[in-house]
């Protein structure tokens, strides 16, 4: 009898050591609002409850994200059949960049560290000369028509470094919609020294996108948790280059290791045109045709938000999304060092 009432504790102990499964996340579109979605959740049987973590479409009061411990086809067949839920759909997380980092050697005068003034900021002229702005133009581009940017860009990425020389004059604040915090800075993923601003080494981010690093730099980017550390800054970088006087506003949905979910997209694209952003960047791709994205792309034009994504950057006759939504969004491709592609 003794052995019996021995086993017992030992098995309920068993089950509290358990490690808790994550909660299930899922995008919900509703015409009962927040307090609606909140009384729906909460009136929910104790094995079917729901959490509202909060809003994806600001003042629109329409989309929100949901989590559950209810697995997903169970979950998304009682939404289908609530009064008032017009969709939902698996919150998915998604990546930016494919691989790790590669260090090589940099092309010819990307490291040329001459400074120079470029639209009132001391630059490398490495970076204001580097040869891919020359394959692409962009010089003569500014002088035919005689622009240098205006209004506000917003990038949806892994943020920004908000001290980079370059970058700071025309940064606006930004959000981090990883932590639901205001702030777009890339710095906040990073645990280690703040990188140097000497370097001689690069590394290629996102395909064939370069980022200029130092040695040290360089060994901390070559593992899966900063993947994709500095994207943001790159991309920031390159809009500043062809537009020198736009202003920048870094909504980063992204993290360091490349990995973000489409709640947090979603809702950097609602914030981004509500803040009264002229241009939306997104230099990211993906495979699938997801509803809530293609909605949020329809906000954005209806809006008059020019909306820019990546068409990929390996030269494959492929349909990504979001550049795939063609009434609402830009596609950009890629050209190689010896323009053929």
């Amino acid at each position: 009898m003794r052995l019996r009432w021995l086993w017992v504790p030992l098995f309920l102990c068993g089950l509290c050591s358990s490690p808790a499964k994550a909660d299930n996340r899922v995008i919900v579109r509703t015409t009962l609002g927040l307090q609606g979605l909140q009384a729906f959740c909460s009136g929910l049987p104790l094995l079917q409850t729901c959490t509202v973590v909060g809003g994806l479409d600001g003042s629109l009061g329409q989309l929100f994200l949901v989590t559950t411990p209810v697995d997903l086809p169970t979950f998304l067949n009682l939404l289908g059949s609530t009064v008032g839920i017009v969709d939902a759909e698996a919150d998915q997380l998604l990546n930016l960049v494919s691989g790790l980092n590669q260090v090589t050697t940099p092309p010819a005068g990307l490291s040329d560290t001459t400074p120079v003034n470029y639209s009132g900021s001391t630059v490398w002229d490495g970076y204001v000369n580097q040869p891919a702005a020359n394959i692409v133009r962009v010089s003569a581009a500014q002088t035919t028509f005689h622009v240098t940017g205006t209004g506000i860009v917003a990038d949806i990425d892994t943020g920004v470094d908000p001290n980079h020389p370059a970058l700071k004059p025309v940064l606006l604040p930004g959000y981090d919609f990883t932590r639901n915090q205001p702030g777009g800075s890339e710095m906040t993923d990073f645990t280690g020294t703040p990188p140097s601003g000497s370097t001689t080494n690069i590394a290629n981010v996102n395909q064939s996108t370069a980022a200029v690093l130092d040695q040290s730099m360089a060994a901390v980017l070559d593992t899966s948790q900063y993947a994709a550390f500095g994207h943001g800054t790159m991309v920031m970088g390159i809009i500043h280059l062809v537009a020198p006087q736009a202003q920048l506003l870094p909504l980063k949905a992204f993290r360091s290791d490349g990995t973000g979910y489409l709640s947090n997209i979603l809702h950097a694209v609602y914030y981004g045109v509500q803040s009264g952003t002229n241009v939306i960047n997104m230099s990211f791709d993906m495979k699938s045709n997801l509803p809530e994205f293609s909605k949020a792309m329809d906000y954005a034009n209806q809006s008059g938000v020019i909306c820019a994504a990546s068409a990929g950057n390996d030269g494959m006759q492929e349909i990504v999304y979001p550049a795939a939504y063609q009434n609402d969004v830009m596609g950009v491709a890629s050209t190689s060092d010896t323009d053929t592609r």
